[in-house]
């Protein structure tokens, strides 16, 4: 026991508060451990410690990263191909049709408003009392049938007058002229002067005119009667009645008594832009009876079918367009007045034309193109050169010929060389220039139901064939 080492417990100083003296022994166990133990600095950190954290945060972080590798791999396995444009993985399944040879019509539209050939507001003529309405609302009615009658008594009454009138006037003419026929006797045996001769005859000259103004007057009179029964000036569609009887009627009434618009036959007012104004004033000029269609506003509906009647004789300069004037019979009443339409103007047709449905059709850096398929189960971008059109076809005038399979659906996702399938296991043309069917074949995939005599051959076996 006495061999160890003791502790260390030797008092504090007394000059120093809080610090002890060393123990002699004490210093002597100190020197001999330094000795002993190699002396290292007290700050430097463990090298093998640090060296270990490294590796381990290194491990860590590798193993990470392999697990990030790992989900994005099997959720992208998970994941159907991507399907946008040129991210395909295999052959493109794509909706093919022939180009054909047809007739295309070469047609104009324009916008449109129903226009009356006649819209007649009746007033009346004389000043009198409203007593009978003749008409109902809405009413179909011929020109002279009877509309409104106004009160013909005071009309009446002034023509007794101007006839009594007359006849007081034409007893003094004739008494003027007996005695210019007694003075010319009388002047031809010189028993009178002749200005007694002149005076008289001066005298029957005025009492015809007195005579000719009675009669003026009476004609004037019976006018008015006729007047007093109005009838209608056209034949057309009775509008609302804008007085009723009873009222006091006047010319100078704004509103009048009713409005009659002539609605069979009715015209089109619409507008075409100057630059398509040559084509139709030649058909017009050649005496061509242009076919002109109207629309519902929203062009689904048709209308009515009439024809191109005039053009007007002057282009409006502030919009370059003119205005044209077409006629429909109107007999099932589907054109009202002051009606917005859609105007098909039929100038000519094209014929023979190769025709296309407007889905083939692109647009991008080439310009306009379509996706040719080739016997090779590929596609090829062709320039196009387009010609008119309507809502479903339009003519190629320039890069295709007939037969040629053209993509109509899934060009979205083609590029020039691209793989693509026809659906419904459609094959390919074969031996004709570009890829064109032979007549014989049956029709195309784009048909739907269609079945081709290679449906059900493999796809390789089909590309034998068609190269053979």
């Amino acid at each position: 026991m006495d061999d160890q080492p003791r502790p260390f417990s030797a008092p504090p100083r007394a000059d120093r508060p809080g610090i002890r003296e060393r123990d002699p022994d004490e210093q002597d166990f100190i020197e001999d451990e330094a000795r002993v133990r190699p002396s290292r600095p007290v700050d430097a950190p463990p090298r093998r410690s640090s060296a270990l954290s490294s590796a381990l945060w290194l491990l860590l972080v590798l193993l990470i990263i392999a697990g990030l590798v790992a989900w994005v791999v099997l959720r992208g396995s998970n994941q159907p191909a991507q399907t946008g444009r040129f991210q395909t993985s295999g052959p493109v399944p794509v909706g093919t049709t022939k180009v054909e040879k047809g007739d295309i019509p070469v047609t104009l539209t324009a916008l449109g408003t129903v226009t009356p050939l006649a819209m007649v507001t009746v007033k009346t003529q004389i000043n009198g009392q409203l007593t009978e309405i003749a008409f109902q609302e809405g009413q179909m009615i011929k020109k002279g049938d009877f509309l409104a009658q106004i009160d013909p008594r005071p009309y009446q009454v002034a023509l007794a007058q101007a006839e009594a009138q007359l006849a007081k006037d034409q007893a003094a003419l004739k008494n003027a002229q007996v005695d210019l026929q007694r003075y010319r006797t009388l002047l031809a045996q010189n028993s009178i002067a002749r200005q007694t001769v002149d005076t008289q005859v001066a005298t029957a000259q005025q009492n015809l005119a007195t005579v000719q103004a009675d009669q003026a007057l009476i004609d004037t009179q019976k006018l008015n009667l006729t007047y007093c029964r109005i009838v209608a000036p056209v034949t057309g569609k009775i509008g609302l009645r804008q007085v009723d009887p009873g009222n006091y009627v006047q010319t100078s009434d704004a509103n009048g008594i009713v409005v009659i618009t002539q609605i069979q036959p009715i015209s089109v007012i619409f507008t075409l832009p100057e630059d398509n104004l040559r084509p139709v004033l030649r058909r017009l000029n050649s005496g061509v009876k242009l076919p002109v269609t109207a629309f519902d506003r929203s062009g689904a509906n048709k209308l009515d079918t009439g024809r191109l009647e005039t053009v007007d004789n002057q282009i409006d300069t502030t919009t370059g367009t003119v205005k044209l004037r077409a006629v429909f019979d109107n007999a099932e009443q589907a054109l009202f007045p002051n009606q917005f339409v859609n105007i098909q103007l039929l100038v000519d047709t094209l014929r023979g034309a190769d025709l296309v449905p407007n889905a083939a059709i692109q647009r991008g850096a080439p310009g306009t193109f379509v996706y040719v398929v080739k016997p090779d189960e590929t596609v090829a971008a062709q320039p196009v050169t387009l010609g008119p059109g309507d809502n479903q076809r339009i003519a190629v005038t320039k890069g295709l010929e007939p037969g040629q399979l053209v993509v109509t659906d899934g060009a979205d996702r083609l590029k020039d060389g691209a793989k693509v399938r026809l659906a419904g296991g459609g094959a390919p043309p074969a031996g004709s220039p570009g890829g064109a069917q032979p007549a014989a074949e049956a029709p195309t995939s784009s048909q739907p139901g269609a079945a081709s005599p290679t449906s059900e051959q493999p796809r390789g076996q089909r590309r034998r064939r068609g190269s053979e």
